[in-house]
């Protein structure tokens, strides 16, 4: 049995299915947190009294930051997957 026989079997046809569900959690990411964002920075504890960041709005930022990391890395692997880089 061939290498590329065996890779398909294995896999089932179910590259398509794993690209379509990154691509949607990708999206997800980068329509959700932006917005989210917006909220956070205008909510009154982004900010002390003299206009200071907050913990608060650190930590936001970081969550935020990191989601939209995993939605380019989803992006990335999602179009690996269509081109059969993995």
């Amino acid at each position: 049995m061939s290498a590329s026989k065996n890779s398909r079997s294995r896999y089932g046809g179910g590259v398509i299915p794993l690209a379509i569900v990154l691509f949607l959690n990708a999206a997800f990411n980068a329509i959700v947190w932006p917005q989210f964002y917006k909220r956070v920075a205008r909510d009154p504890r982004a900010r002390d009294e003299n206009g200071k960041a907050t913990t608060f709005l650190t930590v936001h930022v970081v969550l935020i930051s990191i989601a939209l990391v995993l939605a380019l890395v989803s992006v990335l692997l999602g179009i690996a997957a269509l081109t059969g880089a993995i």
